[in-house]
């Protein structure tokens, strides 16, 4: 028996203590009461699963106890009414209460109305716990706790929910399937096919086949009909990856798909129609290839509805450190993993390649290590080891170039408090040239 706190509002006496003792006889806490000015007194100051409330009372009607009881996250009113008033007990049932007895009605009646809402109040406890664990298992697999990586986060979960077309941008490897992927298992497709293509590895001539598939005797070794990735993808999501690799000529027919929401197959006259949502992306500037006739503007706002862009892993501060151990884990390294001096030369590297190159640069270390505890011997970062020349201008010294570029960076560093970050904003350089530079002039700061 699934107990629940009801509240019983009847202004007949001998009615409100009939429905009282039959609840508590079957298990639930119980309160009456006569007076409806009562009853939203109570309402005010109690949380009740359920509100049994008769429709026509003097004074306050039963429509402003559904009023102020639906204020209450979790509680569903059951109106009661006489005959004559079946037309406002529908009109209250439009407003938000959950069901109505016509009196008058069989108490057995009214537990089975009473336990139809308690399964439903369990149900909908139960689908929201489950949205709240998948959302928060979903939203993890975006590793970081950076602010630029938080409102990634953020971005996704909002439109998740939405059918909106989502384009995401960035530098490659900075992890835009991932993000494609958390957006597609947070949406309501999510039971459905996650289809992804990379535009960039098929060639023209192949791309339309494999996205819109292709009619038997549709061109050469077309043997047997061919379904495309678009119906592949039927209630689903499909992401086209490097969208900014697509030819104008399959940029418009994407077009006409987006547009009209049906497709035909290569060599086939029937349309087909589709049900997915699109999510895109790309590593180029999109405005520029606009710019450059290389893009269709009217593609480009179809796909730009709402834009995501994933910051480079250099943007993203000490998630390089939460993500290098995330792979360790991956990878199932027995050893402890990073050390001080390993987490100071992760943080010190720019990270062109953006996650990616972090992946493999752990995967050299933990094969060079063969087992023992990783060290910075292990990794092996492409540093530049370009001088500051941009920056040296008039400003060479009578020791030459090399102890004028250890001047500047001692000087900045004093400005800069130590703050290396800081110093190398004020030589105009990035962080991973300052620690090259540092470590040729064996500057130990």
């Amino acid at each position: 028996m699934n107990m629940a706190r009801i509240l019983v509002v009847d202004d007949e006496p001998k009615m409100t203590s009939l429905i009282c003792g039959h609840l508590e006889d079957e298990g639930h806490r119980v309160l009456t009461t006569t007076s409806p000015e009562e009853a939203l007194g109570l309402l005010e100051k109690h949380a009740f699963d359920v509100v049994v409330t008769d429709l026509s009372m003097p004074r306050i009607s039963g429509m402003e106890i559904l009023r102020k009881a639906l204020e209450k996250e979790g509680t569903e009113v059951v109106m009661m009414t006489a005959y004559g008033t079946v037309e406002t007990a529908v009109e209250a049932m439009k407003r938000g209460a959950v069901d109505y007895l016509l009196k008058p009605f069989a108490l057995e009646e009214l537990s089975i109305v009473i336990n139809k809402v308690i399964e439903k109040q369990k149900v909908t406890a139960l689908a929201g716990h489950y949205e709240q664990v998948l959302k928060e298992a979903s939203t993890s697999d975006f590793i970081g706790s950076s602010p630029a990586a938080q409102k990634v986060k953020k971005l996704i979960s909002q439109v998740a929910a939405t059918e909106s077309t989502v384009l995401l941008t960035g530098k490659s490897g900075t992890g835009k399937e991932l993000a494609a992927r958390m957006l597609h298992n947070l949406s309501p497709r999510h039971q459905y096919p996650f289809i992804a293509v990379n535009c960039a590895a098929i060639t023209e001539t192949l791309l339309e086949s494999e996205l819109f598939g292709h009619e038997k005797g549709a061109f050469t070794g077309a043997m047997a009909r061919k379904r495309g990735r678009f119906e592949l993808a039927e209630k689903g999501t499909i992401f086209l990856d490097e969208i900014g690799e697509m030819s104008p000529a399959m940029q418009s027919k994407l077009l006409r798909v987006l547009e009209e929401r049906q497709m035909f197959r290569v060599g086939g006259v029937d349309a087909v129609a589709i049900d997915v949502r699109l999510v895109a992306a790309t590593n180029r500037n999109l405005r520029e290839e606009i710019r450059n006739n290389r893009f269709r503007e009217d593609l480009y706002f179809r796909l730009n509805v709402f834009p995501i862009e994933l910051p480079p892993l250099a943007e993203r501060g000490k998630d390089v450190i939460e993500l290098a151990e995330h792979f360790l884990k991956e990878m199932k390294f027995p050893s402890s993993g990073l050390d001080a001096s390993i987490k100071e030369l992760l943080l010190s590297y720019d990270w062109p390649g953006n996650i990616r190159e972090l992946k493999n640069v752990l995967e050299r270390a933990v094969i060079l290590a063969a087992g023992e505890p990783l060290s910075r011997e292990d990794f092996t970062l492409e540093i530049d080891d370009a001088p500051l020349l941009d920056n040296l201008g008039a400003r060479v010294s009578d020791g030459g170039l090399a102890a004028t570029e250890k001047e500047m960076i001692l000087e900045a560093l004093k400005k800069a408090g130590g703050n290396k970050t800081k110093a190398a904003e004020i030589l105009k350089i990035t962080r991973r040239r300052l620690y090259s530079r540092m470590k040729v002039h064996d500057i130990r700061e």
